[in-house]
């Protein structure tokens, strides 16, 4: 098959001026002041940031310094908005002993699960082991996390890492609800 000379290559081309101009307002610096820094000139900058000009890595180099910035940062597409989950559209999961958990990331992390779980007091999971590494932060409330030998209270602002596959409690010891945040991998639980 012979290639059309006239069609546009099939690469996307990077984005680079417009992450300059954007490290460029941000830090509030001119077109003359970056020239200055890096060394280059107006005009090439100009070009650089409406896309009429690729800059060599030398150049790239030039100016991520003048901006302070990483060098990479200027090679990262910053246009992909953020993923936000409302506290009202979090899905519910399945609880234990009458707590309610809903999935904070709502699945749309696709190698981490992260739980918020409201347990009332003296509620607990039960002796359980899974698979994967799993994270606790406390939110709120007094709580008991035993693994084997290992009993641990931990309080808000408290944080604990175990092995799951190591057959493991967790209580509310408070006289409240307590709130945990879970994170494990995605299918370390279902896994």
């Amino acid at each position: 098959m012979v290639a059309d000379p006239n069609r546009e290559p099939a690469t996307q081309r990077l984005q680079v001026g417009r992450e300059a101009r954007r490290w460029r307002h941000i830090r509030g610096r001119t077109l003359a002041e970056v020239g200055e820094l890096s060394g280059l000139n107006v005009g090439y900058l100009s070009q650089i940031e409406t896309g009429k000009a690729v800059p060599s890595l030398e150049a790239l180099v030039s100016v991520a310094a003048a901006l302070d910035i990483p060098t990479a940062w200027l090679l990262i597409e910053s246009t992909h908005q953020p993923r936000v989950v409302r506290m009202a559209d979090r899905p519910q999961v399945a609880g234990i002993a009458g707590s309610e958990a809903t999935e904070v990331d709502a699945g749309t992390s696709p190698d981490l699960s992260i739980i918020e779980v409201a347990t009332p007091s003296g509620g607990k999971t039960g002796v359980h082991a899974h698979a994967g590494h799993e994270h606790h932060v406390v939110l709120s409330g007094r709580w008991r996390l035993t693994q084997g030998e290992h009993v641990v209270e931990l309080g808000p602002g408290d944080y604990l890492a175990w092995d799951p596959t190591v057959p493991h409690d967790v209580e509310n010891i408070g006289p409240d609800t307590g709130r945990l945040l879970i994170i494990y991998p995605r299918h370390g639980r279902r896994g």
